[in-house]
């Protein structure tokens, strides 16, 4: 876990490459992507290397108890079984022999007092524990293995709250009440039926911990357990829902994509904040921008500017599985997901000599149907693509049946979604009846989706345990899928150049001779 520093050979490596990417900005532009790439991520490294507090030297310092003064980072989202509190935070004040700890991110397990509330994001408090330092080199996939990804070298376990020493912001308490208000909004009507008051919190504000182990256990096996975080999916369907509503007051296009905008961040606030939720905003944003200024909206721009913006603020984001499993995601969506949807659509057009508006009611049905269908099929095959190669990474979990459930569990997930944003809009504005009313419809689409769940389940072959045979495997494959689906989409997918087979080649290839299966 120790940091090497920063390396002047580093920054002149990342000079020299910016350069060649300058002068072949106008002759090759498969050399200028080359070397702005290199540059880009040798730069990252340097910068990290220069941000990232190291940690006091080694050999290894034994746990002790301490007295520590924490800024919270991130407050992880509490359970509502639980009386503890964890997350991420900074060291601001020792005691005098602890001097050296100043500047270290450490992460925190603090236990509360029967009615104090979790300290949140912003808030000084002070805290009392045994402070222990992560190993020098921790076991690939291993819980350490993520917080030294994070720059968090080490563990305050064992806590016990003291006391306040600096509030939250004003903005952070606005926050808190937000999400009081939210969390008591969705549980209009559900008083009743505690299972699917959990899902829904689960979906619509990232409470993940609300959820039951079965529940966890339940969509983890199905391969949807994504649909229960703040992520594309979500942020994606709020915004078309708060479209949907600016539409209904007529409101102009600017007013339009700022009210969606400034809801979308209070969505990203009062949800935890989670870094795959600002990655996803950050994308929105740059969708929004294109749409305001009348521009082409391209995805693979604005994922491409979402990730810079997020590495030149945490470089270290680089090396977290959250940031790798949804940026390589949405990789693969927008160059391999959206090229193989279209071409399909284009291949398999119904009616194809029969003008569209000679069309009949039942006609236009059908080529709906098969276009969302082809759709489906050609995203969803790209998603499974990567998650593959990634669940195995990060979960040790194979999940083939993954792509045919996500198939019947997406759609009434964004059912729910919109529901919700229906449910706050109306309790918002007074209308507690009507908001009722959007929670016992959603209640019923979880319901059926935890059905369909655990009915994918029970069929065989739909999820194995898995791991790489070789640490470096599974990074590698990533790497290898990725690159596949990069070059594919640069030659717009030519048949000469191997199609749209390269990166389910790599996959196929990965999945037979580098993973053992349990």
């Amino acid at each position: 876990m120790a940091q090497a520093g920063p390396s002047p050979g580093l920054a002149l490596a990342a000079s020299a490459l910016a350069a060649a990417a300058w002068a072949f900005a106008d002759r090759s532009r498969t050399a200028w992507a080359a070397a702005l790439l290199l540059a880009l991520v040798l730069a990252g490294a340097q910068w990290g290397a220069w941000e990232r507090p190291a940690p006091p030297p080694w050999p290894e310092r034994p746990p002790r108890e301490a007295r520590l003064s924490l800024r919270i980072d991130r407050a992880f989202t509490p359970s509502a079984r639980g009386r503890g509190a964890t997350g991420w935070a900074t060291i601001v004040r020792t005691e005098p022999h602890l001097r050296e700890w100043l500047g270290q991110r450490v992460y925190y397990s603090v236990a509360l007092r029967a009615a104090a509330a979790p300290p949140d994001q912003t808030e000084v408090v002070r805290v009392v524990g045994v402070l222990l330092a992560g190993p020098r080199n921790p076991t690939p996939g291993s819980f350490d293995a993520s917080l030294a990804a994070e720059g968090v070298n080490f563990r305050l376990i064992r806590g016990r709250l003291l006391c306040e020493d600096r509030p939250p912001t004003a903005y952070r308490r606005f926050c808190a009440r937000l999400t009081a208000q939210l969390t008591v909004l969705l549980g209009l009507g559900l008083d009743g039926h505690p299972a699917l008051r959990a899902l829904y919190g689960a979906m619509l504000l990232g409470r993940k911990s609300d959820l039951t182990p079965d529940q966890r256990t339940l969509f983890l096996h199905a391969g949807a357990m994504h649909l229960f975080a703040v992520n594309g999916i979500h942020i994606g369907t709020v915004a078309v829902a708060l479209h949907a509503i600016a539409a209904l007051l007529r409101l102009p296009r600017s007013a339009a994509s700022g009210l969606v905008l400034a809801c979308l961040w209070l969505d990203v606030e009062t949800t935890g904040a989670s870094p795959s939720a600002v990655r996803a905003f950050l994308m929105a944003a740059a969708a929004e921008a294109a749409w305001v200024l009348h521009r082409p909206s391209n995805p693979l721009a604005s994922l491409s500017a979402a990730a810079l913006l997020v590495l030149l603020v945490d470089p270290s984001a680089l090396f977290s599985a959250s940031f790798q499993m949804s940026y390589g995601v949405m990789t693969g969506l927008a160059t391999l997901g959206l090229p193989l949807a279209a071409r399909a659509r284009e291949r398999f057009a119904p009616y194809r000599w029969l003008p569209r508006v000679a069309w009949n009611r039942r006609q236009r049905l059908w080529a709906g149907l098969r276009h969302h269908l082809i759709d489906a099929l050609g995203i969803g095959s790209a998603a499974a693509a990567v998650g593959a190669v990634s669940g195995i990474e990060f979960f040790h979990l194979f999940v083939p049946g993954g792509l045919i459930t996500n198939l019947f569990l997406v759609p009434p997930a964004l059912l729910v979604i919109v529901a919700g944003v229906a449910a706050i809009a109306a309790g918002l504005a007074g209308a507690l009846s009507a908001a009722r009313f959007c929670n016992g419809a959603a209640a019923v689409v979880l319901s059926g989706m935890t059905a369909t769940a655990r009915l994918a389940t029970r069929a065989p072959a739909v999820a194995f345990q898995a791991h790489f045979r070789a640490a470096w495997i599974g990074p590698a494959a990533l790497i290898l899928l990725l690159a596949a689906c990069l070059f594919g989409y640069a030659s717009d997918w030519r048949a000469r150049r191997g199609g749209f087979w390269p990166p389910f080649a790599v996959v196929a290839a990965v999945l037979l001779l580098g993973v053992a299966y349990a």
